[in-house]
């Protein structure tokens, strides 16, 4: 692994700024779904989702994601034709939203939504950032709405729709960094042409997301590759399911259960912090922490020699 120096660089929100670089911030996740692989169903109470998010902010979460939708294999997604359409999703996820803000008016919270509506209803209502897993392409507002409001923008790689990934031919890890990057550059020239500053931009490889298992390792292993686009990295690797194929051979050959990736999602977090990453998303806040410290140490260690 090549060593890199992490940049300090001013990440531009909504109504704020983070610094990025000087440590790795840890974004909570807050799925307000039936349906999420991960705890699909636990917060679909408002209550219950607001006391989470409290609850992550504790464990000490700079940022907290929060989203309505499922977006895992298999489900249908995209403007044309969502399964939640955008008076749903709001319906789940503004009252949420409302609530952490009333609780805690300094928190720092961002929408995972690809709908320009949900977009626009959240950064009304407080958010500061648009986690948009389609990278602007999937609804074609979305871009001019995050530009309105000068919101923080993270524009994720998707290959294909989540109907289509289980029938996607693979690319092969040789084609894949390349495609990564690709689209994540066709995003920034969709967020520029729409008047989105640059220095508003974070982008994130989209694990899982139209990737295959194998591929996911070795997107992981050239992840610093993709800072040539000049922008610092998020990566959400947690519980997902590249981690639980990789464990079959200790659940008796099938893939480990979510509630089982616990290990291998921290694992997996650090590699990614030695590789890039500024922000990692995980579901459980204070083992990524601690590991987000132990990655940085080392990272600042390597600096010094």
């Amino acid at each position: 692994m090549t060593t890199f120096l992490r940049k300090i660089v001013p990440w531009r929100l909504r109504s704020r700024t983070l610094e990025l670089g000087q440590r790795t911030l840890v974004m909570g996740i807050v799925n307000v779904t039936p349906d999420s692989f991960s705890d699909g169903g636990a917060f679909l109470d408002p209550e219950a989702a607001v006391a989470h998010g409290l609850q992550l902010l504790e464990e000490g979460a700079d940022i907290l994601d929060l989203g309505a939708e499922s977006t895992r294999p298999g489900s249908r997604a995209g403007a044309d034709s969502p399964l939640v359409s955008s008076e749903e999703e709001q319906a789940r996820l503004l009252p949420v939203l409302e609530g952490i803000l009333k609780a805690r008016p300094g928190a720092v919270v961002s929408v995972d939504t690809y709908k320009a509506a949900t977009a626009r209803a959240a950064l009304m209502a407080g958010a500061e950032i648009v986690n948009d897993v389609s990278g602007l392409e999937w609804d074609a507002e979305m871009a001019a709405i995050c530009a309105e409001f000068q919101a923080g923008v993270v524009l994720m790689h998707t290959r294909g729709r989540p109907e289509e990934w289980r029938t996607q031919r693979p690319l092969g890890p040789k084609k894949l960094l390349g495609t990564v990057l690709g689209g994540l550059a066709v995003s920034q020239t969709i967020a520029e042409v729409a008047g989105i500053q640059p220095n508003a931009v974070v982008l994130d490889p989209g694990y899982g997301f139209g990737k295959r298992f194998e591929e996911n390792y070795a997107l992981l292993a050239r992840q610093e590759e993709l800072l040539a686009l000049g922008r610092p990295l998020l990566a959400g690797v947690s519980r997902k399911s590249f981690l639980g194929r990789t464990l079959a051979p200790l659940y008796g050959g099938a893939d480990a259960p979510v509630d089982a990736r616990e290990t291998a999602s921290v694992a997996a977090l650090v590699a990614a912090i030695l590789h890039g990453a500024s922000i990692v998303r995980v579901h459980e806040v204070r083992p990524a922490v601690e590991a987000a410290r132990i990655a940085d140490a080392v990272l600042e260690g390597a600096h010094e020699i």
